[in-house]
Order: structure tokens, then sequence, then C-alpha cells
């Protein structure tokens, strides 16, 4: 039976020894938390790093531990450890993702064990894959897990989820190693990210340094079509809406009460990195002090600190700075009665954490960078009478969801000073307002609609794929449709020109049809309507095919011509204001690439680089359509990217328009149509499901078959019009 297996760096549960003994710990964290309705499941397993290194003897007990769990283990050794995970993945890959440029290092030695270690979890998984399972990775620390695995399995479906911010193409392209993460990563069919700005700057990434094509969120990678998404991650609302309701919660709030004073106290909770921006809250803490006096004595900041990395150079040197901070704001504002930072550096059972949520009436979250934040929206859900006010980083991911805090951006301090002093003397009414919405959306997006969300995006993926794996057509199947168009009445035929009936040439104007196509067209119009459905411009298309008696479609759809009868132009077109800005840009590009030229047309304009040197036009194609995608944003505009032609086009055309509205009012009962690019698609994609289509090349498509070449469309079409 197919299962799904969950990989990460950590196993759900840790294992540590005390007085000699191993010790099996619960993760509590939301990842294992959400995805325990999975590896509990049935046959399903996770797959990860217990926490330990273990001698031989003591890997095999645990393994048979584990197992009992529904887990299997990878073995890291404490060399794998320090250049894998407290190396590059911390040093190298954590900093770019986060925009801390100056932590960034590289180092060989750390890139091959965490090349190591990530043939290890693929080794693993590779251990206990069967047939039709589903595997999810996640995170960072696995980014070349996917490619190994799909290298060794072509068709096996993957998964994989980015739980820290992706960086943009101007940091990313630092990394000495970042077209092998690239590829890496891009071995899964399905990527999550939390925001869309992450997936936008990994779909920019993916196509200016390791030059594949992107349309929407969907790249295509050797033939394989792969999509990039944004998917917040949630939390388990009703787990911490009990906790926080539950009476031993309530008991603690009054014990800490007692001992903390009337204070107001505003909640700051994170982990120890440089990433959460602590040392700039505290000295905005002290400067609102400083700036209002009067609120000495009247609140307090609750500044919890949870231990991690420490043995890290950087991570001790900020711990040291956030000591020093705290003593500085204690001794500079502190009396008998009053301290104004309570300091914890450790972590807290959910018990205590309800019910620090609960007597913090205000909560500080602003880290610099933070992939989403789980502690806001903890604290959201654990307010029962829906008061409360939440300062929050717009850098945050969840500030994208929780428009409804007080967003800040955490390098201004006065803005967060002006935060604090708003969200003390916030109206509760108003309180009340903003924590209701905030509430509803937490409630809503939980971490179990995340998972469900992101494993039925993943199969509706695979499914996807599965329809555009087009099937060759053979000489059986050749001589079927063969006698089906012989057969009928009323048939219809939609052909593409350039790569379907004549091959591309470094010229394009050398393309006007040869005798044999010319033989096969007269024939055919005689026993079909004949429709050349093509991207060239309506006069081209007229000198060379009007003497077939054929309809013709120019410029994608914007232009239509019925056999014998003049042009028609689409009513849907915009106004062509665009073209003067986009020129401007395709003309930078033609002074930059020489061989590259462009092609106006009515209502398009066409970058052709075909004679340009290789590699240089796939560059300067792939910096094209990125600077091109950007500028058409709200436009109403389509960037195509086809065989050697970057093309810019009103939206509102496409050939499988063009195709639907030539197929009103016909009584057919054949339909068939080819092409070879991604502007065919459309047609592929639009036609009925009874009609046949017809890829011609290699690829993924919608088209039903697939031929070769544009001879093999000839070949075809002789037998169509050849008499028995």
């Amino acid at each position: 039976m197919a299962k799904t297996i969950i990989v990460s760096n950590r196993l759900p549960i840790r294992i540590e020894k005390e007085d000699g003994q191993k010790v099996y710990k619960t993760s509590e964290g939301g990842l294992a938390t959400g995805l325990g309705s999975i590896y509990k499941e049935g046959n399903n397993i996770w797959i990860g790093w217990p926490g330990i290194s273990l001698s031989h003897e003591e890997e095999e007990e645990v393994e048979k531990e584990l197992i009992n769990r529904n887990m299997r283990p990878v073995f890291l050794t404490e060399h794998d450890v320090d250049e894998f995970y407290l190396g590059f993945s911390n040093q190298t890959l954590w900093p770019a993702f986060h925009y801390f440029i100056h932590h960034m290092r590289f180092k060989d030695e750390e890139w091959e064990a965490y090349y190591n270690a990530n043939r290890k979890f693929a080794d693993a998984i590779s251990k206990w894959l069967e047939p039709d399972d589903i595997i999810w990775v996640h995170d960072y620390q696995l980014m070349l897990v996917p490619n190994m695995l799909r290298k060794q399995f072509p068709n096996v479906t993957i998964g994989f989820f980015q739980h820290i911010p992706f960086p943009s193409y101007e940091v990313f392209r630092m990394i000495p190693w970042r077209k092998k993460l690239l590829n890496g990563v891009l071995g899964a069919d399905y990527i999550g990210f939390h925001t869309y700005d992450d997936m936008r700057h990994f779909l920019s990434s993916c196509h200016r340094l390791a030059g594949y094509s992107y349309e929407r969120n969907q790249i295509l990678v050797k033939n394989r079509l792969v999509e990039a998404d944004s998917l917040p991650m949630g939390i388990d609302y009703d787990k911490y809406l009990e906790s926080a309701t539950s009476q031993l919660a309530k008991a603690k709030e009054i014990s800490y009460r007692d001992s903390l004073g009337k204070q107001e106290l505003i909640l700051s909770m994170d982990r120890l990195d440089y990433s959460k921006g602590i040392p700039g809250r505290l000295q905005a803490f002290d400067k609102f002090l400083e700036k209002y006096p009067e609120y000495q004595g009247r609140v307090s900041l609750f500044l919890i600190v949870v231990p991690s990395r420490d043995q890290v150079e950087s991570y001790k040197a900020l711990k040291e700075q956030v000591e020093f901070l705290v003593g500085h704001v204690n001794g500079k504002y502190g009396t008998i009665n009053y301290v104004p930072v309570h300091f914890y550096y450790r972590s807290f059972p959910l018990d205590d954490l309800s019910a620090f949520y609960r007597m913090c009436k205000i909560a500080m979250i602003t880290p610099k960078r933070d992939g989403m934040n789980l502690v806001c929206k903890e604290f959201i859900a654990s307010r029962e009478n829906e008061d409360g006010v939440l300062i929050l980083s717009e850098m945050a991911g969840a500030s994208k969801e929780l428009s409804d805090a007080i967003l800040v951006n955490p390098n201004d301090e006065n803005e967060m000073v002006e935060a604090i002093k708003r969200a003390l003397e916030m109206p509760l009414a108003e309180q009340k307002r903003r924590m209701k919405i905030m509430q509803g959306t937490v409630k809503k997006y939980t971490i179990f609609q995340w998972v469900d969300l992101f494993m039925n995006n993943l199969k509706d993926l695979k499914e996807r794929q599965q329809s555009m794996a087009t099937k060759r057509l053979d000489d059986e199947l050749k001589n079927s449709i063969t006698k089906d168009f012989k057969k009928a009445k009323n048939p219809i035929i939609f052909l593409d020109y350039d790569g379907t009936l004549m091959p591309f040439n470094e010229n394009p104007d050398d393309c006007a049809p040869d005798a044999e196509l010319s033989q096969i067209l007269h024939q055919l119009a005689v026993k079909a309507k004949v429709v050349v459905i093509s991207g060239r411009k309506a006069a081209t298309l007229e000198e060379w095919l009007d003497e077939f008696n054929i309809d013709l479609i120019a410029e994608h759809g914007i232009k239509t011509k019925r056999a014998g009868a003049k042009w028609e132009v689409n009513g849907n077109l915009q106004e062509d204001s665009w073209k003067n800005e986009a020129r401007d840009i395709l003309e930078f590009y033609i002074q930059r690439t020489p061989g590259s030229f462009l092609e106006e047309k009515e209502h398009t304009l066409v970058w052709h680089y075909r004679k340009v040197e290789k590699g240089l036009g796939d560059l300067r194609s792939s910096e094209l359509s990125s600077h091109l995608k950007h500028f058409m944003t709200n436009k109403g505009l389509d960037v195509i990217e086809g065989d050697h032609v970057v093309e810019v086009k009103p939206s509102v055309i496409n050939k499988g328009k063009a195709a639907i509205e030539r197929l009103k009012g016909e009584k057919t009962d054949f339909i068939m149509a080819f092409g070879d690019d991604r502007t065919d698609e459309d047609t592929f994609e639009a036609l009925p499901n009874d009609a046949l289509s017809v890829k011609v090349g290699s690829g993924f498509s919608y088209a039903k078959y697939a031929v070769e070449n544009n001879e093999e469309v000839r070949t075809l079409l002789e037998k169509f019009v050849m008499e028995e």
C-alpha cells in the first residue's frame, strides 16, 4: 500500500542521555503537531536525525525503537553536525536567506559535508521507498535531496516546503553553489513557501541563475511540470485556546501576577537568533521609557529567549549583547519595586506559555526577517476575551495575513517606540475589533488545513503531469485517425505554422511554403476546413497562404481572416500605448545582444535571438523576460518565451480563445490541432474533449498525442488527402 514519507532534518522527537540512559522527548513544534496527523497513520513514516550521535550498537537499538513509532533515523556523526548543520546550513544558507550577508561564509569542506549529509538522507529514503509513495521534504537543510531522488526514481512524487524566507536573486547569487541548490529543489514536483514574495524570489533565481523559463508559477524542468506556490503555515488553534482557558493556565497566571506586580506586560518571545531583532526591540523599549517617562514603573518587557546554537560564535556574541542591553535598561530605569525587563533565557512548557499569553496584554514580535513566525499566532489564539494588541514586524511572513496588528519596520526605532505607546493606549473596543478579525484568520488557516492543502495540491499537480504526458502517435493510431478523418462529413483542422508545417529558419522571412507543403494544403482544403493559427503577421500569412483557400488567424488571435473574406480585428483589444515603453526595453536588449532583432507587429512585439551566440542568447532572454514581466504588471500583457523568441502581447488574446471563437456555429464531426510551442498549449487546452491534439516535439503537453517533427506532421496530412 502506498505511503507518505515525511523528511526533515530533525525527527519530531529528540533523544537525550540522562544518567547514562537514552530518553525520548517529544517535540512541541508546530510542524511536528501538524504532520502528526500524517506520519502516525497507517504505514506512513517520518525520516530524520534523532538529535544525537551514537555508537553503531546504539544505532541499531534506537532504529528498532523508532520503527515502532513510525519513524526512521538518519544517523549523523558529530563531524556531520558541525560541518553540515552548524556549518553550511546555519552559517551559509541561514544568513543568506535572512539577508544577513555579513554573517555568510563559504567553505568548500562545509559544502561537501552538506552534500554528503543530503546523500545520507536520500539513501535513507531510498531504503524505505516503494512504488506510488509520496515524499515530502522539509526545509533548507535538505535542498539537494529532491533531485538526488529524482535521478534515481524519475517518476516518484516529491513535495518540498521551505520554512524560512527565500532571498532575492541579488543575494542568492552570492552563494557559489547556487545553481546546484536550485536544481536540487527543482527535483521536487510541488515547492511551497510561506509567502508570495518568497515564491517570486525563487522563480526569479531559477530563471536568472539556472536558465529555466516560468509562466505564472510553473516551470518546465526537463519536460516535467514543476509548480511553486505560497502556502502560509498555521497553528493548532484549538490546542492553544484550550490550554489558555484551562484552570491550570488561569491558576499560573494568578500566581505569576502576584509575583510580578501590577505593571502592564509586553511579551517578547523568540529563539536566540540575530534574525529575530531582539537587541533592536530592547533599544526601542529603552527609548520608549526615556521619551515617555510617565510609563516608567507602569510597563515592563517580559523577554523570553529560547537557547539556540549558542556554541556558534555569532550566537554567543548575540547572547552577550542581549544580556548587556537587559542590564543597561534595568540599571537605567529599575527601582526596588520596578523591574523594566524580566529576562528568561530558557524554554517553557505549554502551560506556562499559556499563562504568559494570558497575562501579557501586548505581544511585541519584531524580527528583522522571518519566514512565518508562529508565536504571534499562538498569542492570538490564546486571547480568550478577544482583547490585547499585537505589534508585528512587517518583515515576518505572518504580517501578510495579520494586517490588523500594529505593523512596524523593525529597523525604524522611532516607529517601534510609537507602536508601544499606541498599543498601551488603544481603546478596548478597538482591541477587540482587531483581535476578532485576526482570530478569525488564524482559526480558519490552521496547521491541519495547511497540511491538507499542500498534499492535495501535490496530488493534483501529479495528476496534471500525467495528463500532460503525451502518447506517441504510432502507425496504428495514425491509421485509425486517418480513417476517422475520411469518414467525417465536416472536419476542421487547426495548424500552427513555424515548427509545425515548416522547420525553423535563422531568417524568419525565408519560411514561405515549399512545393510539398503547398500541394498538401491545396488538397487538404478540399477535404476539410483548414485554419492556420500562427503568431506571424497578418500580411505575411496572407502573402504566403491566401492562395490555398483556407482560414488564417494571425498574431495569436488578434486578426482573423475566413477563406475569401477580409481580415477582422479582435474586438477585445486594448490600446497600444504600452508598446512605446516595451519597445524601449526591447531596443535596450538589442543593443546589448549582437544578432538579435525586433519584429513589430500591429499589436505585438517580438524579440528574435536565433542568430545570437549560444549561451548569450539564453542569458539575455532570461534577463529580458524578467524585465518585461516586471513591466507588464497590471498592464494586461503576456510575455511568451517561444523558440528563440520573446514576445509581448495583450493577455486577452491567445490561440485557444481564437480557436474556440472559430468553432462557434460550426457543426463539426472531426476536430484536430497541431502545434509545437507553449502558445499552442492554449489551443490544446481550450478545444473540446473529443478533439484530437498533436504536440510536435518532446515535452509535457495538454495535447493527447505527440510526433517528432514537422516532417511527421506532413506525412500524416498526406495520408489524410491520399485517395483510396
